[in-house]
């Protein structure tokens, strides 16, 4: 039997099985995984590096996730949970690589030019901001300077607090990237750090998300999303906290595929 007719045979198989299936009532497979997005598309912003898993079929308005600190090294098999939801969902996944920043106006300032970008490439103007571990604070520093474009924040045992975190483990980037020295800083920090500027952000109905573990020792939950959490509700905000017991600043299935992380984001594109 020649190629051609073997090709034609197969595709009939495959047609006779697919009406059988939907002859039973059974439901259709779901989206290939080959039709997931495995590499991301690269582009350059005033000469840093911008990263788009854009999503097979994008639902409605071109909703979108911006990941911080950046999705450049970053596999979707290692977060295989969320790329698979969210893109069979229509949500795109998007990242800035700025480096080592800590949420400084002028930092800030570089991740609008990347929003900017992402709009007018036809996303969303108001994604859904995830931060994970020093990207917490780069995304709720851009956030509540930007509290009206905003649709949602989320957290991976984030950094809320310039206080409890940069100021003591990071010190030098951090510093480097406010261009001040520690005292300079230190006299302006509430005017710099996120959990004291919830204002915009509650005003603007911000839905918030965090999953944390009870022994982060890197990031501690009671200085960081707990106190968010405090603060946010004080204000009327909404803010939903899972704690991941006896885990830490690690990798693990608790923080990485969290379900309910996964259904707080699906809830923000109905």
């Amino acid at each position: 039997m020649n190629h051609y007719l073997i090709k034609r045979r197969a595709f009939a198989l495959s047609s006779i099985a697919i009406t059988a299936i939907v002859l039973s009532g059974l439901p259709l497979p779901v989206i290939a995984q080959d039709a997931l997005p495995k590499t991301a598309e690269t582009f350059e912003i005033d000469g840093t590096k911008a990263y788009l898993y854009a999503a097979p079929e994008p639902a409605k308005g071109k909703p979108w996730l911006w990941y911080a600190p950046t999705i450049g090294s970053l596999n979707p098999a290692e977060r295989k949970a969320y790329f698979e939801a969210f893109a069979k969902a229509g949500i795109s996944i998007a990242g800035f690589d700025l480096g080592e920043v800590r949420g400084s106006p002028a930092s800030t300032a570089k991740f609008t030019l990347f929003y900017d970008a992402m709009v007018k490439r036809g996303f969303s103007p108001k994604p859904i901001l995830l931060g994970q571990s020093r990207g917490g604070m780069m995304t709720l520093a851009w956030a509540f300077r930007n509290p009206d474009k905003v649709q949602a924040w989320v957290g991976i045992y984030p950094v809320c607090n310039l206080a409890s975190w940069s100021l003591k483990s990071s010190k030098a980037q951090t510093l480097a990237d406010f261009s001040m020295t520690e005292p300079e800083l230190v006299a302006k920090l509430t005017e710099f750090n996120p959990i004291d500027n919830l204002q915009g952000l509650l005003a603007n109905k911000v839905p918030m998300f965090a999953v944390h573990g009870d022994v982060d020792q890197l990031v501690p939950y009671d200085l960081n999303t707990k106190l968010l959490k405090e603060r946010y509700e004080a204000g009327g905000g909404s803010i939903e906290v899972k704690i991941i017991p006896g885990k830490g600043h690690q990798v693990d299935p608790g923080f990485f595929a969290c379900q309910e992380l996964i259904n707080f984001v699906l809830k923000q594109v109905k």
